[in-house]
Order: C-alpha cells, then sequence, then structure tokens
C-alpha cells in the first residue's frame, strides 16, 4: 500500500502520515443506526427509569423505544394505562427535564406485560423473642387496661425486639 492510502487529511487539506482514527469511522457508520433507535436516550431512560418517574409509574410502565418525530413508545400494565394517560404531561416534563432538552415530545402506551418482572421488595422475618426480653415487654404492658390496646402494643414490641440485631 502507498503511503497515499494510509494517509488522513485534516481540515486544513495538509496529510498527515500514519492510520486514521477508527472512532471517526465508526462514529459515521453508527450514527444513523443508533438514530433510528432513538440514539443513547432510552438506554439511558431505561437506566434511570424509577429514578426519573419515580417508583410507582416505574412498576407500571417500560421505555421500549423513541420514535425520530419524539414519541416515546411506553409499555404499560393494563390496570395503569388510564392513569398513566392522564399523568402522560407529567410523565414527558419528567423526561424532558431529565434530559436538559425536549428529547420526548408525547407518550404512545401500549398495554401489556413489562419485560421486566418487578421484584417484591424483600422483609426479613423477625427472629423470636428471648425470655428476658418477652418478660420484658409483659412487664411494660402491664399497667395497660385495655386489651385490645395492649394486644396490639405486644405484637408492635414483639416485632421491634425481633427486628433489632443485637
Amino acid at each position: 500500500m502507498s503511503e497515499a492510502n494510509l494517509s488522513a487529511e485534516d481540515d486544513a487539506g495538509e496529510r498527515h502520515p500514519g492510520f486514521r482514527a477508527a472512532a471517526g469511522i465508526a462514529a459515521r457508520i453508527a450514527g444513523p443506526i443508533v438514530a433510528k433507535h432513538g440514539g443513547g436516550v432510552v438506554a439511558r431512560l431505561k437506566a434511570h427509569w424509577a429514578a426519573v418517574v419515580g417508583p410507582e409509574l416505574a412498576g407500571a410502565a417500560w421505555p421500549e423505544a423513541l420514535a425520530r418525530n419524539g414519541a416515546l413508545r411506553l409499555r404499560v400494565v393494563p390496570p395503569k394505562a388510564l392513569e398513566i394517560q392522564h399523568r402522560a404531561p407529567l410523565v414527558v416534563e419528567r423526561i424532558n427535564l431529565f434530559f436538559g432538552r425536549e428529547a420526548v415530545t408525547r407518550l404512545v402506551l401500549l398495554q401489556g406485560p413489562l419485560p421486566l418482572p418487578a421484584e417484591p421488595p424483600r422483609v426479613a422475618s423477625p427472629r423470636s423473642l428471648g425470655a428476658r426480653e418477652a418478660d420484658l415487654l409483659t412487664r411494660q404492658l402491664a399497667p395497660v387496661d385495655d386489651a385490645e390496646l395492649r394486644d396490639a402494643l405486644a405484637r408492635l414490641g414483639r416485632a421491634v425486639f425481633g427486628a433489632a440485631r443485637t
């Protein structure tokens, strides 16, 4: 290969020997493909979805794709579709605030199951009380006259003592 084939020209028209940066070529090839599928907007939106729209809406909707006209396609669980339709202007505003520009102009809702199953929060089971803790709880509740209130306080006390890790 000749040196002319391996050299690159800068904006001033000067030739510099060496290989061209692969990033520039890759950007020209991948740019239209990425732009066609919403650029990096959807990927960033998916990564920060719960922070952008809040945990309640994040559990009911998931961003799928962004069209060139700014329409964001959301997969929505059917029971929440009407609520999200009413809150669409707020959702669009939150998304655009997150990106700092008008990345989304409107929402297109598709009802169906979300691709990612929502994990229920894990609750640690309380440990059983020792004899000393049970005795202490009983002595503290002895002055309470109302039996229903005493039982409720006893359940609360067992939960508090059971959750405490000593």
